[in-house]
């Protein structure tokens, strides 16, 4: 009697339901327009984590994995115009997996050019002697972990007080940065099937001895991250090292371009896959999201390699000081966009091209 009477009752509403048919493709497309989202997001997470390691961007994450950007935000549904002023990156390279205090053993400022004609890949030496914000003078690459603490280092942090330091070094606004590790470097080298780098004289790895001939040959993750701990027994230590962590990162940009990468999702997605977890990023998604849409309107991703100009410590000394000749001439070009003018008149400080 009661199955009698449920039947009855919905035989009696059912031409009260809607029909289907418009809520199905409803949902349909919603469900086609989130994935399409997702996808963008992918995408454009692994296009700027790659550009990030390579100098030319910055990566859309985070360490709190705040999830995809609003719609608004994505690729393609903002109204927001491609930047015209010069952008600055600022690029930590720490030694080891961050999950302890480390310093930083390389610090790249990269400078794209009002014009978007090249990006600048400029080292700042780790042993300079600077102002930290709350910490008295130190050297450089001591910025990283007085910020991020010494217990359960916080690399957010420890990136924000090394960008405060580095924007009164230098007196230029920094736009966003990243923090790589060495197992992000690999991870990165690997995905792109080994990157070709053309050492200028032979390195001696003291940490494997592997031997690294003067000359060209490809190097895989492994390698890599072996070559750019080196300083120790290079003509000029430090120097030395961080020039060949701009050939790294020129090859890299070359290996990338060559294969298409920045172009092609799904290869930028498998990249996302292999290296997004392990980045940490500055948490200014607006200068994020204008990186992304500057890099196609670089006119060449070719890095132009230099290196802030220092002198030798003197006497008891143990820091880099700026050198009071070449320096504050080439902070005043970096400040007024004037790089280009600045390398065509001092091109023996320039790192040569492939």
């Amino acid at each position: 009697m009661i199955e009698d009477d449920l039947r009855a009752a919905f035989a009696r509403h059912e031409p009260m339901t809607p029909p289907t048919g418009p809520l199905r493709v409803a949902i349909d497309r919603l469900v086609t327009r989130r994935r399409r989202r997702r996808r963008r997001w992918q995408a454009g997470s692994a296009a700027l984590a790659l550009l990030g390691v390579l100098g030319i961007g910055v990566p859309l994450l985070t360490p709190e994995r705040t999830g995809p950007p609003p719609a608004a935000d994505l690729i393609g549904e903002s109204g927001r115009p491609v930047p015209t002023g010069a952008l600055n990156i600022l690029l930590l390279g720490l030694d080891g997996d961050g999950r302890e205090v480390s310093r930083t053993d390389a610090m790249l400022l990269v400078h794209i050019p009002a014009d978007h004609s090249r990006p600048y890949l400029i080292s700042l030496p780790r042993d300079l002697g600077v102002p930290i914000p709350g910490h008295g003078n130190d050297k450089l690459n001591a910025a990283f972990p007085f910020g991020a603490g010494f217990t359960r280092p916080e690399m957010t942090k420890g990136y924000e007080l090394a960008r405060r330091t580095v924007t009164e070094l230098t007196g230029i606004r920094v736009d966003a940065g990243v923090v790589l590790t060495y197992p992000t470097v690999r991870a990165l080298t690997d995905a792109v099937g080994g990157v070709p780098v053309c050492l200028p004289e032979r390195v001696l790895s003291v940490h494997t001895k592997r031997v690294f001939p003067a000359g060209c040959q490809r190097l895989g993750g492994a390698a890599s991250v072996d070559l750019l701990r080196q300083r120790n027994g290079l003509p000029e230590g430090g120097h030395d090292r961080d020039r060949n962590a701009r050939l790294f990162a020129a090859s890299l940009v070359r290996q990338a371009t060559d294969q298409g990468v920045l172009t092609d999702p799904v290869r930028l997605t498998k990249l996302l896959a292999a290296v997004g977890p392990d980045l940490v990023v500055s948490p200014d998604r607006a200068a994020v999201l204008d990186l992304l849409r500057l890099v196609p309107a670089l006119r060449s991703v070719e890095p132009v390699g230099l290196s802030l100009p220092v002198v030798e410590p003197t006497g008891q000394d143990r820091y880099l000081r700026l050198d009071p000749k070449l320096a504050p001439e080439f902070l005043t070009a970096l400040r007024e966009d004037r790089l280009g003018d600045w390398t065509a008149r001092h091109p023996k400080l320039v790192d040569a091209g492939r």
